[in-house]
């Protein structure tokens, strides 16, 4: 038996679910739920007595996130999710009045209000404007302005699901002198990110999607390179080289990214990332991104053969683990439909949002499908 299908045990929804939605809230797996009762329960019957062994769990699971990115702990903060890694490169950074970011549009509102929010200094935005969901490097030197200082981008449209270059965008902004930034949780988990080869200086994802993590616990990578460029707007006892040193205080900051995380840390929500992200690892990542295109090409077929628009990219450098239609009626109408049978997708801007995991199998499909045809015969 394939490994990936045994791994399909670890999720219960699947017990009463086919679940689609991946790109919104996932399913976490039992080696993650398992973990995290184990730390409660650590908790409830001796307190903070195992508190050393806690630090050391989440610097191993700060090493398995920088084996994902091709990165140096040191360079990985925890944070909350996307919005406060990206609120905390937008804050730390020293703008200039007339400096311009460039955001993609539209664009998800976490890669757009931290920067927008920088107006009351003086900041400008500046929009790259996507053509049917996608946008290249020719699409952002047109937008290109004097003083432009930061391009960030989403690794994966949350709509239509477009992959952007990352390799090719690190490239013209190194070539520019700008500053890039990502956000990847639209990717982080199951397509390949190497920040170094990409030029990335920041990146911030969340680990409530592809990671098949909690919500409220996510990372920001700061790169050794642009690490001087950024001081945190926020800062706590764990923020100082000698934080365990109550009575003598010594304000000096962490010299690496560790400086970002100002005190107690959701030691839970972390936990139960390090067993997602294992699990993944037993899969082999390459494996994973393999099985859910394999899913998301059974879904394109079937679309295909019913005569329905696809809106996502069909190119294989920009498909991603989303997979996005347009449906002639209403998409909402089909998702409630769906939704009352077990089914579950989501719908965005207009388009119904198919985003399948790698415990997921052609039974899935095929029961969508099942579903899809039920509901078009109405």
């Amino acid at each position: 038996m394939d490994h990936l299908d045994t791994i399909r045990s670890q999720f219960p929804v699947t017990e009463n679910r086919v679940f689609l939605n991946h790109a919104a809230i996932s399913p976490i797996p039992l080696a993650s739920v398992k973990a995290v009762k184990a730390l409660l329960e650590q908790i409830a019957w001796y307190g903070g007595e195992s508190y050393p062994e806690w630090m050391e769990k989440i610097e191993e699971v700060r090493t398995l996130v920088a084996e994902l990115l091709s990165c140096r702990s040191g360079e990985l903060a925890f944070t909350g999710n996307t919005s406060d890694g990206l609120s905390m490169v937008a804050a730390g950074l020293k703008w200039r009045k007339g400096d311009v970011v460039l955001i993609p549009d539209p664009e998800f509102p976490a890669n757009l209000y931290p920067w927008e929010n920088l107006a009351f200094q003086g900041v400008r935005t500046r929009r790259i404007q996507r053509k049917n969901g996608s946008f290249h490097v020719e699409d952002v030197e047109k937008a290109l302005a004097p003083k432009t200082r930061l391009v960030s981008v989403s690794s994966v449209d949350f709509s239509a699901g477009f992959r952007c270059d990352l390799e090719a965008l690190g490239d013209f902004c190194r070539r520019k002198g700008i500053l890039f930034c990502v956000d990847a949780i639209q990717s982080l988990g199951i397509i390949p990110i190497n920040v170094k080869k990409y030029g990335i200086h920041f990146l911030s994802a969340g680990g409530h999607k592809w990671l098949l993590s909690p919500m409220g616990c996510g990372i920001v990578y700061i790169s050794e390179e642009a690490n001087h460029f950024v001081h945190p707007d926020r800062v706590g006892w764990k923020s100082v080289m000698d934080e365990e040193n109550f009575s003598q205080k010594d304000f000096r900051l962490k010299p690496d990214a560790l400086r970002f995380e100002p005190g107690s840390m959701n030691v839970a929500g972390i936990y139960a990332l390090g067993a997602a992200i294992r699990l993944l690892n037993e899969a082999g990542f390459e494996r994973v991104h393999q099985r859910i295109m394999f899913l998301n090409d059974l879904f394109i077929q079937g679309l295909q053969d019913r005569k329905i628009d696809i809106a996502s990219s069909l190119a294989a450098n920009e498909r991603s683990g989303i997979l996005s239609f347009f449906l002639d009626g209403n998409p909402v109408a089909l998702h409630s439909f769906l939704n009352d049978r077990n089914i579950v997708v989501s719908v965005r801007n207009g388009m119904v949002r198919l985003s399948p995991h790698c415990y997921n199998n052609p039974d899935d499909v095929a029961l969508f499908f099942e579903g899809l045809d039920r509901f078009l015969s109405k």
